[in-house]
């Protein structure tokens, strides 16, 4: 089956990453800014939709920005869920249209999803597919540039 979306705990994945937003609070609005943005670039590379779940319990002043996209979208769980229930529910939902993978390094929330047959990636793992699909594109692109400019020299 193809990979029909990949579900991130968006908080998993930020406390593993401290490289990205380096110097900013792990829940704080920049972390989760620069965390969409990322997986808006690695969405651009492998063309594969990718929802983010973040916990939004909490005592927040204010309701935390929505960056939803058609192709990543940005989840908040509400009061009395858990960004790992609504992970669980869709991973579920999406079964029937094909392989899902969900990220995080909840290994009880890992053993969950394999359980009913999606796939499941630590987040050291995917941060290592991010940086290699971003690697790639990069690559492709500069080759794609390369033979553009000796077209173009060419021409003349």
């Amino acid at each position: 089956m193809a990979l029909v979306r990949i579900l991130v705990d968006g908080y998993s994945l930020l406390h593993s990453w401290p490289e990205l937003a380096e110097g900013a609070a792990r829940h704080s609005e920049v972390a989760r800014d620069a965390l969409v943005e990322m997986l808006q670039a690695y969405q651009d590379a492998c063309g594969t939709p990718v929802t983010i779940f973040f916990d939004g319990r909490g005592n927040r002043k204010t309701k935390p920005k929505n960056n939803s996209t058609s192709a990543v979208e940005v989840l908040f769980s509400s009061s009395g869920q858990t960004a790992d229930d609504l992970i669980e529910r869709a991973a579920h939902r999406f079964q029937p249209y094909g392989e899902v993978l969900v990220v995080t390094d909840d290994f009880a929330e890992r053993a969950t999803v394999s359980g009913f047959g999606g796939s499941v990636a630590s987040c050291g793992n995917f941060i290592a597919m991010i940086q290699n699909a971003l690697a790639d594109l990069a690559e492709n692109l500069n080759n794609h540039n390369r033979k553009e400019r000796n077209r173009f020299s060419r021409s003349r």
